[in-house]
C-alpha cells in the first residue's frame, strides 16, 4: 500500500515530502478508553463519533483502528479536550466524570448536563463544552 505524502515547506521555505500520519487508530484507541471511563452507552458513542453507520462503528470498536472522516478526527479531539480540561479542574477523576451527568445551571447548558448538550449530534455543542471548560480553567 503505498503511504500518502504532503509537501510542506521548512522555515527557510525549502520545501520536502512528508508521509502523512494515519491518526484513526490512535484516535479511537483513545475514544474507545474515554468511553469506558465515562461509561458511556453504545447510542452514546456513536452520537459523539457523528453516527456513524453501526457497521463502521462495530469495525472501529473492533479492530480499534480505521479510517476517520476530519469530522470525527475533530469529534474526538474536542471529547480529549474536555477530558483534559476536567482532569485539570477536578484532581479527583471520580468527580471529573460524574461532572458530565451533573444538571448545569449556567447559560451554556441550561440546566442540562454537559452530555446532554454533547449529545445533540453537532460539533458546535462538543466544541462550546469544550470551550465553556476552557474559560472556567481560566
Amino acid at each position: 500500500m503505498k503511504q500518502q505524502a504532503k509537501r510542506i515547506e521548512d522555515a527557510r521555505g525549502m520545501g520536502r515530502m512528508q508521509p502523512e500520519s494515519d491518526l484513526g487508530g490512535p484516535a479511537l484507541r483513545a475514544f474507545f478508553n474515554l468511553s469506558e471511563r465515562w461509561k458511556l452507552r453504545v447510542a452514546e458513542q456513536r452520537k459523539l463519533l457523528g453516527d456513524p453507520p453501526e457497521s463502521t462503528f462495530y469495525k472501529w470498536k473492533r479492530e480499534r483502528s480505521g479510517t476517520l472522516s476530519r469530522d470525527t478526527l475533530e469529534r474526538i479531539s474536542y471529547l480529549l479536550g474536555i477530558f483534559k480540561a476536567l482532569a485539570i479542574l477536578f484532581p479527583q477523576a471520580e468527580r471529573a466524570d460524574a461532572w458530565l451527568r451533573k444538571p448545569n445551571d449556567a447559560l451554556t447548558f441550561g440546566g442540562k448536563s454537559a452530555l446532554e448538550r454533547m449529545l445533540s449530534g453537532n460539533v458546535a455543542d462538543l466544541f462550546m463544552v469544550r470551550q465553556y471548560l476552557d474559560a472556567q480553567r481560566g
